[in-house]
């Protein structure tokens, strides 16, 4: 799917205008005497509005001069004074304004913002620099800046009324010249139907229903790192990153950009944040078109670098933009009823939009077990991730013994290493007879039964839980603001200065570490490590969800209890005594 800058420009269509243009110049300068003759006064001859942007045109294979917004021609459809009207159902309370007839407040009602201290504003604070919810987007500037502040006439006479679900909206202006009609249509969903056209003087006009300048909840650095732009095509759903990562020169990267047009077929396009977006489903999906916006928005803490606002326009390069909106929560069960026609395999429905990254084959069908358990066994978010986290140490069970069993072995075999490693040292490592000590190595490995990454089975297995659960937290909607205990949001970190959980979390990984024998390691070596490892894990979980830090520290404490009891066990006392033995022989 190719990104270009206009659709309306194709080769050669600059030499045609220039050329039309002369034409056009000299048939006036020849008629010049007679229009003296005969006409009291000399008509002005209009002059093209220069636009900082690519024009707005009747269709896209075509390039027009930019639009002449002066004086009208017919009689003129505006209002008189500026007024709102709401639009609401048990979900949302949508406020239009006749000016632009666009949308100053969407606020969704089952959700709240503690920052605004409210419900949930889904309008950003930089809407009124960028531009406001289903406005529309053009290719002219000119004309996208009148059209986007002109005061419309609501043709139901609904201005300044509540209207309640299922209803319609309508909005017109015209100054003579340029014509706008908008249609907007509510049902008892998240969904709002958009009906857009744009006319000069007759000839369409590309116009595209936007939501240009993010979300509402977008007021911390990782809210806005949690921005994106996405769209499906068939089965492919493409996520153009907001900055190209360090290893993007590995592969072809695009980033997000200000203007920038993505030309269909698609299925679904739009904007997304961390918990809530805005896509827009057009109706005929092979005319669609997406406009990507990217705005700077003034960062507290740093002048220089200011955050990202993405936005996305959708509408149709032919003529009228048929669309619908979903404007609400990336939660999974809400977005499986918003139908998507026309896709011929998968799920036809927006539950694509939801990005659990590298570990999604692990983090859904977690996400999904979590909430069966929330849903069926306890109304807890946080107790749900308890119960859960028990669930999977029992599963691991097995391997913890396996791990215990493969670090025996490894400390019995310890010292037959040691002395083959002390017969081939004075080899340098290039030497080619450095190759027999490894060959002798493995070949104790075989014949004592020890598999030497044994030990580390358990903890490779257990990480991509880890990641998973990293990631569930960070997009799951159903998470976010979920209270546990003395937690206020399992999604977020603590709030407090001294933040328990990851305390909690050190203290056990501490007692772990001593409690757990460590094959082959030097006794000094495994108490730094006791005390390095718990303090790195420390600073990197600091600044955690509080629910990844809970399932961190609930998995240390299952293990120091299976830990415990399995020092008790013949397997337990070999190994214990196995290291005493060692400890005994280095101090000598």
């Amino acid at each position: 799917m190719a990104e270009y800058q206009n659709p309306q420009q194709e080769p050669g269509a600059d030499k045609k205008l220039l050329l039309v243009f002369a034409l056009t110049f000299v048939i006036i300068l020849a008629f010049q005497p007679l229009m003296r003759k005969y006409a009291p006064q000399p008509p002005a001859t209009p002059k093209p509005v220069p636009s900082q942007s690519a024009p707005a045109v009747a269709a896209p294979a075509q390039i027009a001069p930019a639009l002449n917004l002066a004086a009208p021609s017919a009689a003129a459809v505006q209002a008189a004074a500026e007024t709102d009207t709401v639009v609401e159902n048990d979900l949302y309370r949508i406020t239009f304004s006749n000016r632009g007839a666009q949308v100053k407040s969407w606020i969704l009602k089952k959700f709240d913002n503690e920052a605004q201290n409210g419900p949930m504003e889904l309008v950003s604070a930089s809407s009124a620099k960028y531009g406001y919810p289903l406005s529309l987007w053009t290719y002219d500037e000119a004309l996208r800046n009148k059209i986007g502040s002109a005061l419309y006439v609501s043709a139901s006479g609904a201005s300044g009324q509540t209207l309640q679900a299922p209803t319609s909206l309508t909005f017109d202006y015209s100054d003579g010249d340029v014509s706008v009609h908008k249609t907007f249509r509510f049902d008892h969903t998240y969904v709002v139907g958009v009906e857009a056209t744009v006319t000069y003087r007759g000839a369409s006009v590309a116009a595209f229903p936007a939501w240009p300048a993010g979300f509402g909840d977008q007021l911390t650095p990782s809210s806005f790192a949690a921005g994106a732009v996405a769209y499906q095509s068939g089965s492919e759903i493409v996520r153009p990153p907001a900055k190209c990562g360090f290893f993007s020169f590995l592969s072809k990267c695009d980033p997000v950009s200000n203007g920038n047009t993505v030309k269909g077929p698609f299925h679904w396009a739009g904007t997304s944040g961390q918990y809530f977006a805005a896509i827009f489903l057009p109706d005929d999906v092979a005319s669609a078109a997406l406009v990507t916006l990217r705005n700077p928005v003034p960062n507290p803490l740093d002048a220089n670098h200011p955050f990202e606002a993405l936005g996305a326009a959708v509408g149709s390069l032919t003529g009228t933009s048929h669309v619908r909106i979903f404007a609400g929560p990336k939660d999974l069960s809400t977005l499986q009823t918003v139908s998507v026609p026309g896709i011929s395999s998968g799920d036809a429905n927006l539950g694509g939009l939801v990005d659990y990254g590298w570990f999604g084959l692990i983090a859904k069908p977690l996400f999904r077990w979590l909430k069966w358990i929330h849903t069926h066994i306890v109304a807890n978010w946080g107790w749900s991730i308890v119960l859960q986290t028990l669930c999977i140490a029992l599963a691991l069970l097995p391997l913890r013994i396996s791990q215990m069993k493969s670090m025996l072995k490894m400390q019995r075999v310890a010292p037959q290493i040691k002395a083959i490693q002390e017969k081939y040292k004075k080899y340098g490592m290039r030497d080619p007879r450095k190759a027999a000590m490894n060959e002798e190595v493995a070949a104790l490995y075989k014949t004592e039964g020890v598999n030497p990454a044994g030990g580390c089975l358990p903890l490779l297995i257990q990480m991509p839980f880890l990641f998973a659960y990293y990631r569930m937290l960070s997009t799951a909607v159903e998470l976010r603001h979920a209270p546990w205990l003395w937690i206020h949001d399992l999604s977020s970190p603590e709030t407090a200065a001294l933040r328990f959980l990851p305390i909690f979390m050190v203290v056990s990984m501490l007692i772990m570490q001593r409690m757990t024998p460590q094959a082959g390691m030097d006794p000094a070596q495994q108490r730094m490590m006791t005390i390095m490892m718990p303090a790195m894990m420390g600073f990197m979980f600091w600044n955690l969800a509080a629910g990844l830090n809970l399932y961190y520290t609930e998995t240390n404490l299952i293990g120091i209890a299976q830990q415990a009891i399995m020092n008790r066990t013949q397997l337990g006392r070999d190994m214990r005594e196995l290291a005493e033995k060692r400890a005994r022989k280095k101090d000598k």
